[in-house]
């Protein structure tokens, strides 16, 4: 029998839906990064960022948005501002109880995207 991914061993489509849905709720309230989202159509936002923790975990779906250091080039997302969205990401996972091996598998993946989104200095 082959190994799960990562993306099974989460739940599919309906629970990383449901991190995600989490983990945007406490993005939007935490004044150092919501500011990052205005103007942002956040359902589709929400949407997006699904699709891309799917594919990145070994979902069955294909990540259509733009390359990670042409979309974040102008935002200017310090290192500090990274890491408080990543806690966020952390936070709702353990919210949906998922266990600490695939907190820190998903939280590898988002970070190994580090070098291309932060573009400045805190």
């Amino acid at each position: 029998m082959p190994e799960r991914t990562l993306y099974e061993r989460l739940g599919g489509e309906d629970a990383i839906t449901a991190v995600v849905d989490e983990f945007y709720d406490r993005v939007m309230e935490d004044e150092l990064v919501a500011g990052y989202f205005d103007g942002v159509d956040m359902q589709k936002q929400r949407a997006h960022q699904a699709q891309f923790i799917s594919s990145v975990t070994g979902g069955p779906v294909d990540y259509s948005g733009g390359e990670m250091a042409a979309v974040h080039a102008d935002m200017g997302i310090s290192p500090s501002e990274f890491q408080a969205i990543a806690t966020h990401l952390d936070d709702a996972l353990r919210t949906f109880d998922v266990d600490e091996d695939e907190r820190e598998a998903v939280l590898e993946e988002i970070a190994s995207y580090q070098g291309a989104i932060v573009t400045a200095a805190d």
